[in-house]
């Protein structure tokens, strides 16, 4: 199967848009280097990154997720077993964890896997929920959204928290919060949605797959009809002047 299915659906997600423009922002130039991404959903931001230049691979944590990566990018792509990351000692100069440290058991020892294999020097680029207790986290949970359901043994992490986890192998550089009440007022919704398609979930959460595009293409295809109202509601959120629910944090290795 082609990329094309989930370009398209990358297209009509605010949230992932949002995701990998800060991705971007904190990767910088990457050429010659070599980089890690590691629990990016169904590979789109895989396969996004792997065009802005450097020497990608990609790991997951289920054989559903690997796969559909591997479906995008085709190599490089491997599956994590436990808490061990496949990978040598200080192989990457870059490595960016998306939405993968609330899902793993033991995060500390996971953290210091990241620190095995991040060269010395290198960077590290963490994105999770913020964790934040609000009206909104309460609804979700009344709708049957709760972390576990999420596959997250963990609700997310504050910057504070981040800091202390990865130290003293990493040094934070700097942290920013984005996606407001309204965008993830219509993830909620979205993710209701997807629900209701009898998607299960697995210790990654909801991964919409191509063979489950395939199956209800009628459906997408009708998304995209409701999407500029989407994108309007999103764009509701320069109103909002609390923090967001997603952090996303910068590291250098020491």
């Amino acid at each position: 199967m082609s990329a094309g299915w989930a370009e398209k659906l990358f297209r009509r997600s605010v949230l992932k848009q949002r995701k990998l423009r800060e991705i971007e922002a904190s990767l910088g130039p990457r050429d010659r280097l070599r980089c890690l991404d590691l629990g990016s959903d169904n590979g789109v931001v895989s396969l996004l990154l792997r065009r802005g230049g450097g020497s990608w691979a990609s790991a997951d944590l289920t054989a559903e997720a690997v796969a559909s990566i591997r479906g995008l990018v085709g190599t490089d792509v491997h599956l994590c077993h436990g808490d061990r990351l496949p990978f040598a000692d200080a192989e990457f100069d870059r490595v960016v964890v998306v939405d993968m440290l609330e899902h793993v058991v033991d995060e500390a020892a996971f953290c210091a896997e990241l620190a095995r294999i991040t060269k010395p020097g290198g960077r590290l680029i963490v994105n999770t929920p913020h964790f934040k207790a609000t009206a909104l986290r309460r609804l979700r949970h009344a709708l049957g959204q709760t972390d576990e359901k999420h596959g997250h043994l963990r609700p997310g992490y504050t910057p504070a928290r981040l800091a202390e986890l990865l130290f003293p192998a990493f040094a934070p550089r700097a942290h920013r919060t984005y996606s407001k009440f309204f965008s993830e007022l219509v993830d909620t919704a979205i993710q209701a949605a997807v629900e209701r398609l009898g998607k299960k979930g697995s210790s990654k959460g909801l991964v919409v797959t191509g063979t489950d595009v395939a199956k209800h293409a009628k459906l997408f295809r009708a998304y995209s009809f409701v999407y500029p109202f989407v994108w309007a509601m999103a764009r509701l959120d320069a109103l909002v002047p609390a923090s967001g629910y997603m952090l996303l944090m910068d590291f250098d290795r020491v």
